[in-house]
């Protein structure tokens, strides 16, 4: 299930959302201000993403400039009650779902959640075993279990 973190007033969040219901992409919308989130999402979230603290907290967030606040000397215990109490530090949207991963509002890496059109691709584009790139393209076969 595709799970969508947001705030009210976030322009790519609402990008993000209005993509989704285009594309009549089923998700759970997980609004950072209203809800505390929980100490699992959120190391499951660190856990997912390539940069780990870089890629989801923005540095630039008005707590962690005006208290002078290092982020990178927080152990991850001292980071997730940081950001737990502290959602505005967090970049927004953030989606992730069973593969993927996306932060901020992208329009050709969203494209990643849409698997109708992925399978699509692959059974309109692919040529098979002769494609150069049929190792990637065999496990993305595998991947959205498409068959052709």
């Amino acid at each position: 299930m595709l799970v969508i973190y947001t705030s009210p007033g976030c322009a790519s969040c609402r990008k993000a959302k209005h993509w989704l219901k285009e594309k009549a992409i089923n998700y759970v919308e997980k609004n950072i201000f209203n809800s505390l989130l929980k100490e699992s999402e959120l190391k499951y979230i660190l856990a997912r993403s390539e940069n780990g603290i870089d890629d989801i907290i923005s540095k630039r967030s008005k707590i962690i400039r005006e208290q002078n606040i290092d982020i990178d000397s927080m152990s991850t215990s001292e980071l997730i009650d940081f950001v737990r109490n502290n959602p505005s530090t967090m970049k927004r949207p953030i989606m992730i779902d069973e593969r993927n991963f996306l932060v901020g509002y992208d329009e050709e890496e969203i494209e990643a959640f849409d698997v109708r059109n992925i399978r699509k691709h692959l059974q309109s584009e692919c040529p098979g075993q002769e494609c150069p790139s049929f190792d990637t393209c065999g496990k993305l076969r595998e991947d959205y279990q498409f068959e052709g």
